[in-house]
This record gives C-alpha cells, structure tokens and sequence, in this order.
C-alpha cells in the first residue's frame, strides 16, 4: 500500500472516491459535483489530500483543511474527511493515513490537528483514541447552519 499526495492528475477517480464518502454520510450520489468540488480545492490550493492505493487501486482517501489558532499563533489541521473503501477496511489503512496527516502536521510546524465524527462512529472513536487524539470537553462548539 502506497499513501501519496494527491494532485489534479487524480481528480477523477478520487472523485469516485469522494462520492463514496458522502454516501457513507447518506448524501445523494452525484460524482460529477464530486468532481467540481474537488478541483476547486485543487485549483484554490485550499485543502490538502491524501490517496491510499493499493496495487494502483485507490481505496481511500484523507482531506485536510488549514486553519490557525490565535493564542498559539501556528497553523492548525482539520482532519475533516477520512474514507477508507469498505472492502479495504481493517487493513490499517486508516491508521496509515491518519499517521500520514500526523507527519505532515508536523512538518508544517502545526500546533495540533483537530477532527469531528459522528457520535455513533464508534470504529473510527476507538482509532482516533489509540492514536492519542482527546475527546475535547473543555470547549462547546456550536453551529449555524445557512
């Protein structure tokens, strides 16, 4: 398994890929917006993916977003999206992406990564916290939705 840096040279099968994910989060399929929205990160240079690949198939898939924190003044990571194909899942390839994401944070100076998973998710919970990632209570986080 190779995990690499991806590039608009990947948009259409990680677009594929990309669709899959929202699925997964019961949005409609629709893999043409999948493609818009992701080349529109590429082409603003406003995100960050990683591929998984296996043998040259493309099973899963990283997305970051920068950020900052103020009172650090460093760069901060959302890990906002991480899919791994159901037919390539525990294979520890989400700890291999997640480690990927680890790395980069840090050789980009980040003062942390943050991420955010549905509460029934309890497969990627256990993950996130054999990796070391604390469940947050000392701050309420609040959304509006437009």
């Amino acid at each position: 398994m190779d995990i690499f840096l991806a590039s608009m040279t990947h948009l259409e099968s990680l677009s594929i890929l990309f669709d899959r994910y929202r699925v997964f989060y019961e949005q409609p399929s629709d893999v043409e917006a999948a493609q818009q929205f992701l080349k529109e990160r590429f082409t603003n240079n406003d995100s960050v993916l990683f591929i998984a690949s296996d043998r040259g198939e493309m099973v899963g898939f990283t997305q970051l977003y920068p950020s900052f924190s103020s009172v650090s003044m460093k760069r901060v990571w959302i890990l906002n999206d991480l899919y791994v194909k159901v037919s390539h899942r525990r294979k520890g390839i989400a700890t291999s992406l997640i480690r990927t994401v680890e790395q980069y944070a840090r050789d980009s100076n980040a003062v942390r990564v943050v991420l955010a998973t549905q509460i029934s998710n309890v497969s990627a919970k256990k993950l996130y916290e054999a990796r070391g990632y604390i469940h947050d209570k000392a701050f309420d986080y609040y959304t509006l939705s437009l």
